[in-house]
């Protein structure tokens, strides 16, 4: 089962790579429910069971061998008036998405429940501390006047979203970019809400480390920006090997959390160091294979086809 929005392309890859395989497959988005989607299941003695239906599929519960968790769109009841809606919602969370959480025997790649802990970035600084990497000088807060301190110590301090919604501008979506930080920016508002401010690696090259089960696929990104993932075509991609110890961290930070798969950013400093930006668990993946020539679609159906650790 491949549980995403219907505009998903990585998923098209690995749904593609699954079919040519002979490995049945049923994709579903739970914004489909309840218009398109529909469920019975039953609890027993045996754990979960009864079937979920697609407008093109039916299938048993038990016999769903993994699941592919990447990004629904999410439940959403517009025809409904507003609190009956809300109330709407909550049960269709709590009901097809715990269902959905506890397939008996299933692979998750990766259980929504280990996704939603492993994206509290506070959480995720932590647990890379726990699992050996090195990790840059980390402040989070809502006070201004330790964010003042934090920034006028030396070297310098960039500010990141804790989380990165999109919100529009005039029409055009937007998102909140990482940039560097002066003492002189930091005032009251400060107090409004959380934010994260980290001391700045001097890079030499970042790294986007995926991991998919027990593979391990490292590619370097040169690029002369403070986040490559705003301007793409400036990018220039070679594949790496990482540092074992670096290696035994992945699987150790991985395990934390209870993952199979993990998009990892590193920056590596100009003596060579690796120093953990963050770990997506539903991170994006598949542009890098053109690129690089990884076969990385085939290491997530191997997985999913449960024919790799």
């Amino acid at each position: 089962m491949v549980v995403t929005m219907k505009d998903d392309p990585t998923a098209d890859l690995v749904i593609r790579e699954l079919h040519d395989r002979g490995v049945p497959v049923v994709r579903l988005d739970s914004g489909d429910f309840p218009a398109t989607l529909s469920f019975a299941a039953y609890v027993t003695p045996d754990g979960i069971e009864g079937s979920l239906t697609t407008p093109t599929r039916t299938v048993d519960l038990t016999r769903i061998r993994s699941l592919y968790y990447r990004r629904p769109s999410g439940f959403a009841f517009p025809h409904l008036p507003e609190h009956d809606a809300r109330f709407a919602l909550a049960q269709a969370r709590y009901g097809l998405g715990g269902v959905i959480a506890s397939l008996p025997g299933c692979l998750y790649v990766n259980h929504p429940h280990r996704i939603g802990d492993a994206e509290f970035k506070p959480s995720g600084l932590a647990a890379a501390t726990t699992a050996g990497f090195h990790v840059p000088a980390t402040l989070i807060t809502s006070d201004p006047s330790a964010a003042r301190d934090f920034v006028s110590e030396p070297g310098p301090v960039i500010y990141k979203p804790l989380s990165t919604p999109l919100y529009r501008v005039d029409g055009v979506s937007c998102t909140v970019q990482v940039k560097e930080v002066t003492a002189d920016e930091i005032d009251d508002r400060v107090s409004g809400t959380a934010h994260l401010f980290q001391r700045l690696v001097h890079k030499s090259a970042d790294v986007r480390v995926t991991v998919i089960g027990d593979r391990v696929f490292a590619v370097r990104i040169d690029s002369d920006l403070l986040d490559w993932r705003t301007d793409y075509d400036r990018l220039v991609y070679s594949v790496v090997q990482p540092p074992p110890h670096v290696t035994a961290s992945l699987f150790r930070y991985l395990s934390l959390f209870g993952l199979f798969f993990g998009a990892f950013d590193f920056a590596i400093d100009q003596a060579g160091t690796w120093w953990f930006l963050e770990c997506n668990p539903s991170g994006q993946w598949a542009w890098l294979e053109p690129e690089t020539g990884l076969p990385m679609v085939a290491a997530m159906a191997d997985l999913l086809e449960r024919n790799s650790t």
